[in-house]
């Protein structure tokens, strides 16, 4: 069966990874040696010499990656902030990174800090790309689709036909490669945080980039190397642990979070609902086309009167903290949390303001986690 033409959860349990040739084991094994010997000097006995450079249990992980995302090849990382910042040293110095308003905080703060090479920074609406004269400078451009937190949506192949030239990134942790693939669609390179969806148990930090063509990919690897912010290989382990059961679990989310969307939508407390699988969402014909379905979160304000800081934590089923994309549901105040590092003046301008909740939908019973939101929203306004 050649696995690349497989459907996708098949490819989840077979994809880049082969029973170990030596034992037959069906997982790959955990590989802790930091070092391989050598036949004579230069001389490997295997395919391999030093762990930072490459690692069996890392390979057997950056495989299944690539076969899910259809990329030739995947480069993984420390965490998730770790693969942002390896692609964002592709850039030389003085050249123009082009990306989307609505950022993940720890890729904002990284965007405007001094750690990556002097450059030029624009955010702009990639949710409306005409309205953008400067896509020919650009020489990296970096999208969220959907954005954390307020998921727009970005059309991946407008984009790609207004930036021929350019090094095209998205950021597909929100939707996992279950739910979209953006290679697929034009771009060059696809980021995951792997912490969330891919991992999806909540106990790992990882990162990963998987690339269309082999010159990005030597170029990320070699990055990978010179830098060292690579996984150990237990942190592989559980992340292709994961992945074994990852179309599953997302069909649950997915299902899972349309309920709760269209529970909250009908709240009377509730002013405003944002999931992109909703036709009430303003890019939802986009995220239709270029995407299957609206993923498994959710963000929604609160109408005056009810606190969404006591909300938060007063939810039953729902586990106050950061992070996503894991079975437990968790509940988020990005304002507060996350994106606290963006400065105030901004986040409002963004609408990223107090009542602005954020639901990372798990795979309870639907119905006790509409329950537990009933809950924290009453709780709010007594």
């Amino acid at each position: 069966m050649k696995k690349r033409e497989s459907h996708f959860e098949t490819r989840c349990i077979h994809g880049g990874q082969e029973p170990d040739p030596q034992t037959g084991a069906v997982m790959p094994p955990v590989s802790l040696s930091s070092t391989y010997a050598q036949s004579a000097p230069a001389k490997p006995v295997g395919d391999y010499e030093y762990s930072r450079t490459n690692n069996p249990t890392r390979h057997a992980l950056e495989s299944a990656l690539a076969n899910l995302e259809g990329g030739v090849g995947a480069v993984a990382f420390a965490s998730g902030m770790a693969a942002v910042d390896g692609v964002m040293r592709l850039l030389k110095p003085g050249q123009t990174l082009v990306s989307g308003r609505d950022l993940y905080g720890g890729t904002a703060r990284l965007f405007r800090s001094d750690v990556l090479p002097t450059r030029e920074w624009l955010s702009v609406d990639t949710t409306e790309p005409d309205r953008f004269e400067g896509w020919k400078k650009a020489n990296l451009i970096w999208v969220e689709t959907p954005t954390n937190p307020l998921l727009e949506v970005t059309d991946i192949a407008q984009i790609r036909a207004l930036a021929p030239q350019a090094i095209l990134a998205v950021d597909n942790t929100f939707m996992s490669p279950a739910l979209q693939n953006p290679l697929s669609l034009g771009a060059d390179l696809v980021v995951h945080s792997t912490t969330k969806y891919i991992g999806g148990h909540s106990d790992v930090v990882g990162g990963c980039v998987i690339a269309k063509e082999r010159v990005l990919c030597e170029r990320l690897q070699s990055i990978q190397n010179d830098a060292g912010a690579i996984p150990g290989p237990l942190d592989c382990y559980l992340q292709l642990r994961g992945i074994k059961t990852l179309a599953l679990r997302m069909e649950r989310h997915l299902k899972s979070a349309g309920k709760i969307a269209r529970f909250l939508e009908k709240h009377p407390l509730v002013e405003e609902v944002i999931w992109p699988g909703h036709p009430s969402h303003p890019q939802h014909e986009v995220q239709r086309r270029q995407a299957r379905g609206g993923g498994g979160i959710i963000s929604f304000r609160v109408k005056e009167g009810c606190s969404a800081p006591q909300a938060v934590s007063q939810m039953t089923f729902w586990t106050l903290a950061e992070s996503l994309g894991g079975v437990e549901s968790l509940v988020c105040l990005p304002s507060k949390m996350t994106h606290a590092s963006i400065p105030e003046r901004e986040r409002e301008n963004r609408g990223i303001t107090d009542e602005l909740i954020r639901l990372s939908v798990g795979i309870e019973d639907c119905d006790d986690l509409i329950r537990g939101i009933e809950r924290g929203l009453q709780k709010a306004t007594s």
